[in-house]
């Protein structure tokens, strides 16, 4: 059945409140919990983070006091769904254990918008950001090996392969050439501008995330791998935000906030496995469409535009989590040793990457180097999950 939220009604706003004992969420189950449910509750998590503090730039670009107080209005019940959803991860999990399925989030979140992304140029600008990810969720589970001396799979489970992508210290770059072009607003598909918000979002919280839990560690090699994958993940906000057309009003970006968010409830409310937590799906998508009735009629005033002229007339195919084994593997084969030039990419190194790399580096190694090294010295070998065979690149292969 087609679902176009502009035409359904939700929660009105002044009902939405909920009291603690309705906040009070039971988390998940750590041991026993679906991992893609867990990727499900981390995506909310980036996404409710950036429409409240989306709202509070856009109030605090907002003369008008009525405006103002009606923003506050919507964003505390923002604030209030995102403290339910992220008090749905289980206080039992490590700081790793989290990380490793933020990780889990970006591989397998990003590797299915790229392959359901129609624009060639958004498409490319997911599948470079993805072969990262993947590198990143290869080094902090030898990080978890080394220093909680238990394995990822334990998080992932079969659903993610672990090992090398595009290697960790090759992901700096010279910050302009982390900018990419945008979508134009006129002529991209609605699908597209909805993709660019969801991973902008998920690795704005992934970003969040990094720079507050690293200092928290006393292994140094911990702290290092966090302050490098943490300026990675800068980089990669800077990837993806340029790929929002900065020609969109407030109003227009404030639509098409609400409507993503309508997008992604309804997704993981069709896709849920675990009851409880596909209750609280469905209650913030009610929720979220009187957000985007009342953003319409904003939409409407200040744009003098209907809603109709840039959303989608129904929501997209759900968002899925699932495997992507075979998809990666290809892009593994086919582009780990692109990097950036300009807006575009390259597959060798140029000037400005080489003199960005010997600044950063030193002469020495990167942490995302020597956390293999130091994990092979206490472990005796390097972590890797590879349910598909050896690694498509046969110098990356295993034991050598």
């Amino acid at each position: 059945m087609t679902f176009n939220p502009l035409q359904e009604r939700g929660i009105p706003l002044d009902k939405q409140l909920r009291n603690w004992r309705e906040l009070n969420v039971t988390p998940t189950d750590p041991d026993h919990a679906d991992p893609y449910t867990r990727c499900r509750i981390i995506t909310m998590n980036g996404i409710e983070v950036e429409a409240i503090m989306f709202n509070h730039h856009l109030a605090r670009h907002c003369p008008d006091t009525d405006l103002k107080q009606h923003l506050a209005r919507v964003r505390y019940i923002e604030a209030q769904q995102q403290k339910a959803v992220n008090w749905l991860l289980p206080g039992l999990a490590s700081v790793l254990e989290t990380t490793i399925a933020y990780e889990q989030v970006a591989v397998d979140l990003t590797a299915w918008v790229a392959r359901m992304e129609p624009d060639p140029y958004l498409q490319q600008a997911y599948q470079f950001g993805v072969l990262e990810d993947f590198d990143h969720l290869y080094r902090y589970s030898n990080l978890y090996e080394m220093i909680e001396h238990r394995k990822a799979e334990k998080i992932v489970d079969q659903l993610t392969e672990i090992m090398p992508g595009r290697p960790t210290y090759l992901h700096h770059r010279n910050p302009v050439d982390n900018v990419r072009e945008p979508y134009d607003k006129t002529t991209a598909a609605p699908i597209s501008k909805l993709h660019a918000l969801t991973i902008m979002s998920a690795e704005q919280q992934t970003m969040n995330f990094y720079m507050n839990v690293g200092p928290l560690y006393m292994e140094p090699i911990a702290r290092q791998l966090y302050q490098e994958i943490g300026l990675i993940e800068e980089e990669h906000v800077t990837h993806y935000e340029s790929l929002v057309d900065p020609g969109e009003s407030w109003w227009e970006m404030l639509l098409n906030h609400e409507y993503n968010e309508c997008y992604l409830y309804h997704s993981f409310m069709e896709t849920e496995s675990d009851p409880k937590v596909k209750n609280i799906w469905e209650l913030h998508l009610n929720m979220e469409l009187e957000h985007l009735r009342l953003a319409a009629e904003l939409f409407k005033r200040h744009d003098g535009r209907d809603p109709e002229q840039v959303l989608a007339p129904e929501l997209p195919v759900p968002v899925t989590f699932e495997p992507n084994k075979a998809y990666l593997r290809e892009l593994l084969s086919t582009q780990i040793d692109y990097t950036t030039l300009g807006t575009g990419y390259v597959q060798e190194a140029h000037e400005r990457f080489e003199q960005m790399q010997q600044a950063l580096m030193g002469g020495e190694k990167a942490p995302s180097e020597r956390v293999i090294e130091d994990n092979r010295a206490v472990s005796g070998h390097e972590y890797r999950l590879q349910t598909d065979g050896e690694h498509p690149i046969t110098s990356l292969a295993a034991d050598r």
